[in-house]
C-alpha cells in the first residue's frame, strides 16, 4: 500500500492525501508538481526512476488505511 507521504521531499511543501500536485516515482519518492517539472525533469534524482502522479486514495479508506506522516526533505539546488 502506498505510503501518501505528506511532503514534497525537495522543497517541503504539504502534499495532502488527495493533492492532485504529488508525483512518486517506483520507490515513492514524493515531490510536488512544481518540483518535479522545474528542477527535476520528471525523473527521481534519489533513484534515476519516472515520476509518475501519485494516485488518490478515496476518502472513506483513509479512514482504515491514513496517510503516512512521516517527512523527507532533501533540499535540492
Amino acid at each position: 500500500m502506498l505510503a501518501l507521504r505528506p511532503g514534497c521531499e525537495c522543497c517541503d511543501k504539504d502534499l495532502p492525501p488527495d493533492s492532485p500536485d504529488a508525483f512518486i516515482c517506483s520507490f515513492e519518492c514524493t515531490f510536488c508538481r512544481d518540483c518535479v517539472q522545474a528542477r527535476l525533469a520528471g525523473v527521481c534524482p534519489n533513484c534515476g526512476g519516472e515520476l509518475a502522479q501519485r494516485p488518490r486514495r478515496p476518502a472513506d479508506k483513509l479512514i482504515k488505511y491514513p496517510a503516512s506522516t512521516e517527512r523527507i526533505h532533501k533540499p535540492r539546488d
